[in-house]
């Protein structure tokens, strides 16, 4: 008999839910209650599993400069996997609450037609749910910290640290309040929002960066939002260039443009978090808004974080699927994002400078193997179906109803020599930034500046807290030109002439928490690039 259990998209239960069939739902909403009013040192509470992502930094993170602070894999090849098992591990506390043995994590479906037109599915914005005939807060939507979770990463201003009793926030709420002046300014711009217009803020945004389209005079012409950049990941060559960012930044220095499964992730941890979607007109940007998944900190404490990761793992599946990559996955000898050092640095239990595998220990998860406990490796969660037993139900990318719009992508813009031009940016030093942040390159399209491409980097509040971050703080982004050249008067783009790229009057912003980085867009200034005074741009 086959025993593997289903994860299901989340708006398929919403669906059952209103049709009758009112157990699933209920289950996973008493799951996830159940885990959060744990005591707050039990090793299933929402507390201690939400806290081995950032904040409040346990293992040798807590105060300890040489680490990154949390347990968490980004910007190297065990990003994929370490959050697989992240799922898992929370899967199998929810199943711990009596009453819910058979309840399984369901995926946020976020490239679903639902998804895109409406952008999140209720069960994690309403407010109420009516749980075995009593009226519950939605434990879906927001989590209320037991203790207080403090900053030991960095003492300086300013501060992110949370009180017990904080409720965590989305966009466009703030949840920035280490100090007076910041709980004085949050609680001033939260008041501003209240149910349900704050909810309808925050899906208008989501589905805004999920379809974000060039257009030109007035036709949309191709998509670069969350959607199409997870279509474009299962194109991935190979694991380590889809696995993450690092290795896809240094693939495309000069190679064919790849989107790494790791950069459609960070826009979404950002749409939720508190981030506008790149290319809103100034005006209409709201100031302030700064929601727990848009920072490392604290993401892994917002219950969204494992419905979201939940779509991630389920796209990795899928790439997996398409490229025979079931039973082993490849990762390419010494080439970056490949060691522990690269982007975020070394996490408790991985010594510094240390080459990463699929035989790396993934703490703190531990499994029971002939008697013994050791921790989980990349090896033992190859296979979701064979070695886990789980599987995806129905939904985006050929499992269902939603059909694949991969399909093939466009020719890439290239120079008389056929190859790519791509706009480089680099010199971004995330030192001088207070938490993550979105870099767009423009070009003037049609007669309008309309963004082209854009990248987020999902980063930390305090930077210059983490010494190995310190030796790592540069940030850098390709986008192909893949969509410009056709699309204006000027013709074709078929030179690295500065003056006909001029002409299109390429330039880049990099919009932080505390506004555009520089106070203004950097646009080229030669052919290669001169250095800014905050990153420099380049076509080549």
């Amino acid at each position: 008999m086959n025993t593997r259990r289903e994860r299901r998209s989340l708006t398929d239960l919403q669906t059952d839910y209103d049709n009758g069939n009112k157990k699933q739902l209920e289950d996973l909403m008493r799951a996830w209650k159940g885990i959060k009013e744990l005591p707050a040192s039990h090793p299933h509470s929402f507390f201690v599993l939400g806290g081995y992502h950032g904040e409040p930094f346990r293992g040798a993170g807590f105060g300890n400069s040489d680490f990154w602070g949390g347990y968490c894999q980004h910007g190297n090849v065990l990003f994929p996997i370490w959050h697989r098992i992240y799922l898992y591990k929370l899967e199998e506390a929810l199943r711990s609450i009596p009453g819910c043995a058979e309840v399984t994590l369901p995926f946020w479906d976020e490239c679903s037609a639902d998804s895109l037109a409406n952008g999140i599915p209720r069960a994690l914005t309403d407010e109420r749910f009516e749980l075995d005939g009593e009226t519950i807060d939605n434990p879906l939507r927001s989590y209320t910290f037991p203790l207080n979770v403090n900053d030991h990463i960095s003492g300086d201003e300013p501060n992110y640290s949370k009180a017990a009793g904080y409720k965590t926030v989305r966009y466009p709420y703030s949840g920035l309040v280490g100090t007076p002046d910041d709980r004085a300014a949050t609680t001033a711009h939260n008041a501003t929002w209240t149910y349900p217009q704050a909810v309808e803020v925050l899906n208008e945004n989501v589905v805004a960066w999920l379809n974000q389209e060039i257009v030109v005079d007035d036709t949309p012409v191709n998509p670069i939002g969350i959607h199409q950049a997870f279509a474009d990941c299962l194109n991935a060559p190979n694991y380590t260039v889809f696995s993450n960012t690092t290795s896809a930044t240094a693939w495309n220095d000069n190679e064919p443009s790849v989107v790494p499964l790791e950069s459609p992730h960070n826009k979404m941890h950002l749409a939720v978090g508190g981030s506008d979607v790149p290319g809103k007109e100034e005006a209409s940007i709201i100031t302030g808004a700064n929601g727990d998944m848009g920072e490392n900190d604290t993401a892994g404490l917002d219950p969204i974080f494992y419905f979201h990761h939940c779509f991630v793992d389920r796209v990795f599946w899928l790439w997996q699927q398409r490229h025979g990559a079931t039973d082993n996955l490849e990762i390419i000898d010494k080439y970056p994002g490949t060691n522990s050092v690269d982007h975020q640095g070394p996490t408790p239990g991985i010594p510094s400078n240390a080459w990463l595998s699929m035989d790396t220990p993934l703490e703190p998860f531990t499994l029971k193997e002939n008697g013994n406990r050791r921790y989980y490796t990349g090896r033992d969660a190859f296979d979701i179906e064979g070695q886990l037993g789980y599987t995806y139900g129905a939904g985006w990318l050929g499992v269902g109803p939603v059909a694949d719009p991969a399909g093939a992508s466009p020719a890439p813009s290239a120079s008389a020599s056929g190859h790519e031009l791509k706009i480089h940016v680099s010199g971004i030093n995330r030192g001088n930034i207070s938490g993550s942040f979105i870099i767009t390159a423009f070009a003037k399209l049609g007669g309008k500046r309309m963004p082209i491409g854009s990248e987020a980097v999902l980063s930390r509040w305090h930077v210059e807290g983490c010494a190995n971050c310190q030796t790592h703080l540069l940030a850098a982004a390709s986008f192909p030109l893949t969509r410009i050249g056709p699309l204006t008067s000027i013709g074709p783009l078929t030179s690295i002439d500065a003056e006909y790229l001029r002409a299109y009057e390429i330039d880049v912003e990099v919009r932080t928490h505390q506004g555009l980085l520089g106070g203004r867009p950097h646009g080229l200034t030669a052919l290669p690039g001169e250095a800014g005074p905050h990153f420099r741009v380049e076509v080549r």
